[in-house]
């Protein structure tokens, strides 16, 4: 008879346990980064990335409320990267041409705004639609030619950065006496993304349905991927491609399905974020962060659609924790850092649930067979 489940047997709580594990880590190992920089301000410094935006608290509500929502919305793009990845993760392949999903993403949402004046409904889709090409072309790859995705997604990524600048660098949608794309808000007005409670995010204008969506998505990564017959097919052809032939699936359109939804998410990441106005577009020498972040991300949520949520907030919390660092003493990359071994520590997710997961003492009775405690695969 199996005994009961133990507590800390539980996949929820092992996740939970070690994303939390570390977090806190990655933040000691930054404390004692500030402290060898300069011992005195410390603790000054680590209290000015801990608190953040919440300084504001003291200046007032609306204020607090409206730095709150700039915050959320910043942290859509990193969210949905890393959902993308997860996704196409779970599938067993690794795409690492998120970067790139996303960049072609922003392609598309800008140029159809700014350049073609279309409402942002359409916007939206075409930036979706952009990246889900992207993530089938690397698809196609492994399907048909056997290139490794990765190695697929890496050239993508700098394909689709160089295509970004040059598409938006001409005078159709960008200005060039500022060196950056024209505001949505004053060339075309109804391809910004509607309004979200910006009255209780103290009227904040960057506060549009991009916060449900993401969380929207979410949900639906989660059902698809644990509750349908489509996501259990997606899995099994990652996992092993000759076994989900034999069991009759199509493991080439599988395979090719996975990195195309994969990258539609990431595409739709970019839309959610530039036709909110936040940011405009420059043009950059290297591929958008969000792909590789999303990596860490990913991994820090375990792996999970809603925990991802959770350390995408967090990890976007840390990163702007460094804009309030006192300059004189410390460079604001310093939060950088700090997520960067966070990303590091992020390997430690599983070898965590690997210690929790070890096999128990082989229990001997003299009148009956050895009996294993009770061990559940996570």
């Amino acid at each position: 008879m199996q005994a009961k489940e133990s507590f800390f047997k539980r996949p929820g709580v092992q996740t939970l346990l070690a994303s939390v594990l570390c977090a806190v880590l990655g933040i000691i190992i930054g404390f004692i980064i500030l402290w060898f920089m300069n011992a005195e301000h410390a603790t000054e410094g680590m209290g000015a990335i801990l608190t953040n935006f919440f300084k504001y608290r003291i200046a007032s509500t609306t204020t607090l409320m409206k730095y709150m929502g700039s915050f959320l919305v910043n942290s859509v793009p990193v969210i949905l990267c890393a959902e993308a990845i997860l996704f196409a993760y779970k599938a067993g392949l690794f795409n690492i041409g998120a970067a790139g999903q996303y960049a072609v993403g922003i392609i598309a949402c800008l140029y159809t705004s700014l350049a073609l004046g279309w409402n942002w409904f359409f916007c939206l889709l075409a930036a979706i639609v952009a990246g889900g090409v992207w993530g089938l072309i690397a698809g196609i790859f492994k399907a048909y030619f056997n290139v490794n995705e990765v190695i697929a997604g890496i050239m993508l990524n700098w394909i689709g950065l160089y295509i970004c600048n040059i598409v938006l660098g001409g005078e159709a949608c960008m200005n060039q006496s500022k060196s950056e794309t024209y505001d949505i808000s004053e060339v075309n007005p109804s391809g910004l993304l509607p309004g979200f409670m910006q009255e209780f995010f103290g009227g904040n204008q960057y506060m549009t349905i991009a916060i449900p969506l993401t969380v929207v998505v979410a949900i639906i990564i989660l059902i698809v991927l644990n509750k349908t017959t489509f996501g259990y097919e997606l899995k099994a052809t990652g996992h092993n491609k000759e076994a989900a032939k034999y069991a009759g699936m199509n493991a080439k359109r599988n395979i090719m399905l996975t990195l195309l939804i994969s990258g539609a998410i990431a595409g739709m990441a970019s839309g959610l974020f530039y036709l909110t106005g936040i940011e405009h577009y420059k043009i950059a020498s290297s591929v958008p962060g969000m792909g590789f972040t999303g990596i860490a991300v990913a991994f820090l949520g375990g792996l999970n659609p809603i925990g991802t949520i959770f350390a995408g907030l967090f990890v976007e919390y840390i990163t702007l924790g460094g804009q309030y660092l006192n300059t004189n003493y410390y460079n604001p990359q310093v939060a950088d850092l700090m997520i960067a071994i966070i990303i590091y520590l992020c390997g430690f997710v599983l070898f965590f649930k690997t210690i929790l997961n070890r096999p128990g003492k082989v229990k001997v009775n003299a009148n009956a067979e050895p009996e294993k405690t009770a061990k559940k695969e996570v």
